[in-house]
């Protein structure tokens, strides 16, 4: 019992590496969407998507290979915390318009659609606005400081 109690007091001196693991999380998820958008194995169901919405094939084409870029490599800068800030940015519009897509279906449907979209987005909003935290590339990258000349 004195162990969880230890862990348990770590824990909660240690907030942002919590955080982090969610980070890592979401970004591996992401990760493999994109690989499984790119490897044709969920393509098919973004391209029915977009199919739904009637846009010109043009931009059908330009919205896939924006999702599946943006998940894949947004998705591996956030699991190693690389210009974290950046990455979450990338994801907003693309869970976006997943919500968007997703609201016809409503909330506690089977396929619970709209409710991960939701979370997903609000994970992406929360590492857009806090940053990253101690297990991450940029947390050992030299901060710069802006230099003011006279």
């Amino acid at each position: 019992m004195e162990k969880l109690r230890q862990f348990i007091d770590w824990a909660e001196a240690h907030p942002k590496v919590w955080l982090d693991c969610i980070r890592i999380y979401l970004g591996l998820g992401l990760f493999i969407r994109g690989v499984f958008i790119i490897t044709n194995t969920r393509a098919e169901f973004v391209l029915d998507l977009l199919k739904r919405m009637e846009f010109p094939w043009l931009v059908t084409v330009g919205v896939l290979h924006y999702v599946s870029l943006a998940h894949l490599v947004g998705g591996l800068m956030l699991t190693v915390g690389l210009l974290t800030r950046i990455a979450a940015w990338v994801q907003i519009p693309i869970l976006a318009g997943a919500l968007f897509v997703h609201r016809s279906e409503g909330l506690m449907s089977g396929g619970q659609s709209l409710e991960f979209s939701a979370l997903v987005f609000v994970l992406l909003v929360v590492f857009a606005v806090s940053g990253t935290g101690p297990l991450s590339v940029d947390n050992g990258m030299p901060k710069l400081k802006p230099t003011i000349t006279p």
